[in-house]
């Protein structure tokens, strides 16, 4: 039997207040299992297939339990389920924190608008194309932390999936839509994803042309979350380090600047045939 070891992309971030809590919540709970079945954590980890370190490290908090580590310690504990459905809370806290909190911005948002410049936009990117960005970054991820970020990518894209839809908006550039990144099968699938879901009735996508004048989304991406209580909040790479706003002022700012990107960009119409017209170039 294969005993798995101690990897990268499953600590738990201190910082993390939230996530640190349900980790340790869980651990405590597989380490009180154990001990009342009379285990000790080196039988235990035989019995699930991991290493004996990784067992305390899941039990102290310091790691993120798997769901198979989970579903097999419920097997073996016999916790008739319980353990198993531990996943729920765990898979929840998964992600990074920052991506968490983007996801759940986005979840509540009634309009999401978002302007891209060097890449196509996460929310909008097929599983094979995130994870041949993942695996380009410098210094690189480990497989591991490759998937993980996957995952929480392609999590976010739950917001297609609402009842009632969120109204979005998408501004592209065409240069990243010429990149043919991870090989021709992969972006003719990125392509057709952008046809599939720029066709959505609650989605507008755009592709800013290279051979159009200045405008004012050369300096960085620019994102409007906007709520139903008539709350937005804002970011832009240029003009406020990409940082969240909500300042009225600044926010008018941020405003400005996308509304002019759209009218600068192709029609939605112009839009769609042209990543068609890519799709048959190939």
């Amino acid at each position: 039997m294969t005993v798995e070891t101690d990897e990268s992309g499953w600590e738990v971030d201190p910082d993390d207040e939230w996530g640190v809590a349900v980790i340790t919540t869980v651990g405590r709970q597989l380490k009180l299992r154990r001990e009342a079945a009379g285990m000790r954590a080196g039988d235990f980890g035989v019995a699930v297939g991991y290493g004996e370190d990784l067992v305390y490290k899941v039990e102290g908090g310091k790691r993120i339990p798997r769901q198979e580590y989970l579903d097999r310690a419920d097997e073996v504990l016999s916790a008739g389920g319980l353990l198993s459905a531990a996943w729920e809370d765990v898979k929840k806290v998964r992600y990074p924190k920052k991506v968490r909190e983007l996801g759940k911005l986005e979840a509540k948002a009634v309009e999401i608008g978002l302007y891209e410049c060097s890449i196509v936009a996460g929310l909008l990117q097929t599983p094979e194309h995130a994870r041949v960005l993942m695996e380009a970054r410098q210094p690189p991820y480990s497989p591991e932390d490759v998937e993980r970020m996957v995952a929480a990518r392609l999590a976010r894209q739950s917001v297609f999936e609402r009842d009632p839809a969120p109204s979005m908006h998408f501004v592209l550039e065409e240069a990243p839509l010429r990149r043919q990144v991870g090989g021709t099968m992969v972006w003719r699938r990125q392509l057709e994803r952008l046809l599939e879901v720029g066709r959505l009735h609650h989605v507008t996508l755009q592709v800013m042309p290279t051979d159009t004048d200045a405008h004012p989304g050369l300096d960085g991406r620019i994102e409007l979350l906007k709520f139903e209580d008539g709350t937005v909040i804002g970011r832009s790479d240029g003009a406020f380090n990409g940082r969240p706003i909500t300042d009225p002022k600044q926010l008018r700012i941020v405003e400005l600047r996308y509304g002019t990107i759209r009218a600068q960009a192709l029609s939605p119409r112009e839009s769609l045939a042209f990543i068609d017209q890519l799709l048959g170039e190939t």
